[in-house]
């Protein structure tokens, strides 16, 4: 097992398949929210399912409208399981509060690079310190 260590996070342990990607994330301007599919055409992973997974990516854009947009997406069930970024911004972070949402980031390697698309991951913001898991690669 593989352990990257994070020095921000908030939410509950989660277990998931990764969704990998060296882009940016923004609920407002990257995904149809109503499919729970990434829709802009210019993003690496557009056309596939954001729901019930683990997304690592880059970083956080936008601004508010992300942020209660990811509450919108939690009370309709059609949200990722965790978001898992290299850089965050704090309105992303009070969004994630708000829809109580799992997120972690800052971590000491580009966690875009480290982890597998499609494996099978921990997110774990309650250990010490924050840390996320690769419990096994796709195959």
């Amino acid at each position: 097992m593989t352990e990257f260590r994070a020095t921000a996070a908030m939410g509950k342990r989660v277990r998931g398949h990764a969704v990998v990607a060296k882009d940016g994330f923004s609920a407002r301007y990257d995904l149809d929210r109503v499919s729970g599919v990434f829709s802009r055409p210019e993003h690496k992973l557009a056309g596939r399912s954001y729901v019930g997974c683990i997304l690592v990516l880059d970083a956080a854009k936008g601004g508010v409208a992300t942020a209660w947009m990811l509450h919108e997406m939690q009370a309709r069930g059609i949200v990722p399981a965790a978001l898992v970024l290299n850089t965050v911004n704090p309105i992303m972070v009070q969004g994630a509060a708000l829809a109580d949402f799992t997120m972690m980031s800052g971590f000491a390697v580009d966690i875009t690079q480290a982890v597998p698309d499609g494996a099978l991951v921990e997110v774990d913001p309650a250990s010490d310190p924050p840390c996320l898991r690769i419990l096994s690669t796709a195959a």
